[in-house]
């Protein structure tokens, strides 16, 4: 259990409580919460300025009108650097964002089927494997057998094999056919990477988007005035 202190150590005006190990802000040191003799200084535009005052290095900042932000804490002295925090911090925001939004992860989809299933049925199952294999996911593949089709597991197994012959081109056989209780399990991994998938998805989703913005365009551009043909004057005979 962490007790409180009677008050912080370094003097905390506030009537809050201090804590020992409480949590320590990520958020690097800027300007005057920068409690250090002197820093090693990073211009705006990455050139080295040396070893300077804490004074100093304050001073330039208010004259190019930026921050003086400590992005090494552990160096001797610290490195610290002068730039637009406030947007350093919205591009950073933005960059995190798009990497989440770039990140792949592999989902395991699953289809189920019976030993006995109708061809229409199986079309449109195949179908539902085509598309996750063509997305970069994975598909575990059960058959369910009931009643008597358990004694007749070779009907699930061929199953198996015809649907991994079907969509050879797009996946592979990662988990071979197994037992499982009263199931049979398959699993098919696709060709493609993840993000590959994702990249050619928005590929295609750019390409369709231009077209639709042409076709649109096409459709609103004016229709031409018909071209008359020239009136020749007449010329009276004699």
């Amino acid at each position: 259990m962490v007790l409180p202190n009677r008050r912080c150590a370094v003097g905390c005006h506030s009537a809050a409580w201090c804590y020992r190990g409480g949590s320590i802000s990520a958020e690097p040191r800027i300007n005057d919460r920068i409690r250090v003799p002197e820093v090693r200084l990073v211009g705006p535009s990455g050139e080295q300025v040396g070893i300077v005052p804490l004074a100093k290095a304050l001073e330039l900042a208010q004259e190019y009108d930026l921050d003086l932000v400590e992005v090494a804490a552990n160096a001797r002295p610290p490195v610290c650097k002068l730039m637009d925090y406030g947007k350093f911090k919205y591009e950073s925001a933005m960059k995190a964002r798009e990497a989440r939004k770039n990140q792949a992860h592999t989902v395991i989809k699953e289809m189920k089927l019976r030993p006995k299933i109708d061809p229409h049925d199986y079309d449109t199952k195949k179908g539902h494997v085509v598309r996750f294999l063509k997305q970069g996911d994975k598909v575990k593949i059960t058959i369910m057998f009931r009643g008597r089709e358990q004694s007749r597991p070779e009907l699930g197994f061929r199953l198996l094999q015809r649907l991994a012959s079907d969509v050879e081109d797009l996946g592979f056989i990662e988990s071979n056919p197994k037992q499982d209780g009263r199931n049979m399990i398959m699993v098919l991994g696709p060709h493609k990477k993840k993000t590959e998938a994702m990249a050619e998805a928005r590929e295609a989703q750019a390409a369709r988007k231009a077209e639709a913005k042409g076709l649109h365009t096409e459709a609103e551009a004016p229709a031409e005035a018909p071209v008359e043909a020239p009136v020749e004057d007449e010329v009276s005979g004699e």
